[in-house]
């Protein structure tokens, strides 16, 4: 968003989502039952796996399309690689993991573009298709709403500990599982429901990314942090001190735009932290929150809207159950 303060924005009538809002995705409209949505993400490894890793990344890619509520159709793959410093069946499986979890979506892999680098990144350029009467934007949560995360917290932590050795397989695990699960069931579920606002949780932390929803909807979040959930092992390993680079980066930029106050320091982390391939953060009417929460039990119900207020973010326990 820095980078791009130095360009016009588009005012192309047919551009129906841009970057000004800070959302998931561009979405460019081609006719009155269909737009396109369109993004693109790689990044480092995370874990060890060439295959997860690759898979990994392709769910992640494939986050923003269903956090704009569409539907993935075809993508393109994209990654730079250390020259001589990396087998090429290693690269073969980063590929191959990530076309297994395209496949899986129901996504056309349509080619994609490589380039040598000093570090080795892969990801995807995704498109997707949603009815514009159904798109879900970061824009239009109303006070009164209610808060609804459907994946944990914690693989940013996690990861950061597998680098140092000293995550145990039985907490890598979970993190593992939760980063490849796809957030396309929610999108199926919550098609016929009402949305008002909608994002996925990735490198800002949930509350980078829920200020992000609160100042483009124009209200206030409060956020009960009892409610929200951890992945196993995370609160043992910010005890240790194993935390990742972007949380203090992530601090630094929300620092003076969120009230801290009832919120410990751990749980502080853990909200902070930077996600890969994270749940959805939606703000919906209480009917539809209680309604994901029947659904699955990993919908968490962790806060509600209000009119705006002096910060963007403040913490209540027992919020979702005042006024």
């Amino acid at each position: 968003m820095e980078v791009l303060r130095a360009i016009e924005p588009d005012r192309d009538p047919r551009l129906l989502v841009g970057w000004e809002t800070a959302d998931d995705a561009g979405v460019y409209l081609l006719d009155e039952s269909t737009a396109l949505v369109q993004t693109v993400d790689f990044f480092t490894p995370v874990v060890d796996e060439p295959f997860v890793y690759g898979a990994v990344a392709a769910a992640n890619a494939l986050s923003d399309v269903y956090a704009m509520g569409g539907r993935p159709i075809t993508a393109l793959a994209v990654c730079g690689f250390p020259s001589g410093a990396l087998e090429i069946d290693v690269l073969g499986e980063i590929f191959r993991g990530g076309r297994s979890k395209m496949q899986e979506a129901g996504v056309v892999l349509l080619g994609g573009h490589t380039v040598r680098d000093a570090e080795l990144k892969f990801g995807y350029a995704v498109t997707g298709t949603v009815n514009p009467d159904r798109l879900w934007r970061n824009s239009g949560a109303q006070s009164g709403d209610w808060l609804v995360l459907t994946k944990p917290l914690g693989t940013g932590i996690i990861t950061t500990g597998v680098k140092f050795g000293r995550t145990p397989g039985e907490v890598l695990q979970p993190a593992v599982d939760s980063m490849l699960q796809l957030n396309r069931d929610w999108v199926t579920f919550l098609a016929e429901r009402e949305v008002h606002a909608a994002t996925d949780v990735t490198g800002f932390g949930l509350l980078g990314h829920a200020y992000e929803l609160a100042q483009a909807s124009g209200v206030s979040l409060e956020i009960d942090p009892l409610k929200v959930p951890l992945l196993p092992g995370v609160t043992e390993l910010i005890r240790e001190g194993l935390l990742p680079g972007g949380i203090k980066a992530n601090r630094k930029w929300l620092d003076h735009k969120v009230d801290w106050t009832n919120l410990e320091e751990s749980q502080a982390i853990a909200l902070l932290d930077p996600q890969t391939s994270g749940g959805l953060f939606l703000s919906v009417p209480k009917s539809v929150a209680e309604a994901m929460q029947k659904q699955s039990k990993q919908a968490a119900i962790i806060g509600r809207a209000r009119a705006k207020q002096e910060y963007s973010i403040r913490f209540t326990p027992g919020a979702i159950n005042q006024g």
